[in-house]
């Protein structure tokens, strides 16, 4: 069934009572602008998906009572907090609209970036994130961010300056391939790209927090780095486990085969000891493991063989091509 709606704009939020009244204000100015109705060629329509992580303060009340005026609000509550890729994943779960589009509940992204999201979606990309050129937080946020940021660029090879912006515009196929867990929002980027989905980014105005305090400290760090390793094993190595698991070995093996060497080296010209030489025991140590690793990779590909071999890729569309029956 075709979706029913244009716009679709995903709030996730966790304690931001004092927030929500201001950003639906603003929200709504954004959304009436008839120069964002323009960019579409059927009567614009739209709905607010909140996505409630579980708050413990009167955010869900506050959003109830806007209901009531605002029937384009709609809220999704959580039991308990979960975090924000549960939350993301939510909204991409209920959201009908053609385009969708998320943005943060602390008032620091703009609402009235939409209409520059959606014309840069229009230029034919399927993803387009925001880039906060001029980020209004505390150093405690931006030095671990670019960190993040650089790093991902450089193992991804995906050219964005800020992978972990809110505020995002998708369409509506995007969203509902994309499969969450963890925190992988932060890389959602990096799995889109890899399912060959076209990716890019314009910068956006960053307001600084008016109420509250961040929900991000320190503790994000190492899920964050454990994510980021196992979204770098997806993208990369897992249609093709040996490539990863093989190089280990190899670079295992060399480090094995070196030590062993050098000590018969030692041994034949030089009538060095041999027994009880720790050097010795980490040189044939090192064989083990990479005869271990060896086979991890020889198991993954025969595991990823048994599985679909058309799982992996996206098609974007298809012209006079009949399935077999």
């Amino acid at each position: 069934m075709q979706p029913t709606l244009v716009l679709t704009v995903i709030v996730p939020l966790y304690n931001e009572e004092e927030s929500l009244p201001l950003l639906l204000d603003q929200l709504y100015e954004a959304l009436s602008d008839r120069h964002l109705h323009a960019l579409f060629d059927q009567p614009f329509s739209f709905e607010v998906l909140m996505v409630d992580d579980g708050s413990t303060d009167g955010s869900a009340s506050v959003i109830r009572e806007q209901i009531d005026c605002r029937p384009e609000v709609k809220l999704v509550s959580f039991q308990k907090n979960f975090g924000k890729t549960a939350a993301l994943a939510a909204g991409f779960n209920y959201a009908a609209g053609e385009y969708v589009v998320t943005l943060d509940a602390d008032l620091q992204d703009d609402p009235f970036a939409v209409q520059q999201l959606i014309e840069k979606l229009q230029e034919g990309y399927d993803l387009v994130s925001g880039w906060k050129q001029k980020r209004r937080d505390p150093w405690s946020k931006t030095f671990p961010s670019r960190i993040f940021n650089v790093t991902t660029r450089i193992f991804t090879g995906i050219d964005l300056h800020d992978f972990n912006c809110g505020l995002k515009a998708y369409r509506r196929n995007v969203v509902k391939s994309l499969e969450l867990h963890g925190e992988m929002h932060r890389y959602i980027p990096v799995l889109l790209h890899w399912k060959g989905f076209r990716v890019t980014e314009i910068p956006v105005k960053h307001n600084p927090r008016r109420h509250g305090k961040t929900k991000y400290g320190p503790s994000r760090v190492f899920p964050g780095l454990f994510d980021f390793f196992t979204v770098l094993f997806i993208t990369r190595y897992l249609r093709q486990p040996m490539h990863f698991f093989g190089m280990l070995s190899l670079l295992s093996f060399l480090a094995g085969f070196g030590i062993s060497l050098y000590v018969t080296i030692g041994k034949i010209f030089f009538n060095e000891a041999v027994v009880n030489r720790p050097i010795l025991f980490l040189g044939i140590l090192l064989i083990i493991i990479a005869v271990q690793f060896f086979s991890l990779g020889l198991l993954g590909e025969m595991l990823t063989r048994d599985t679909s071999t058309t799982s992996h890729f996206t098609v974007r569309e298809t012209v006079n091509v009949e399935k077999e029956c």
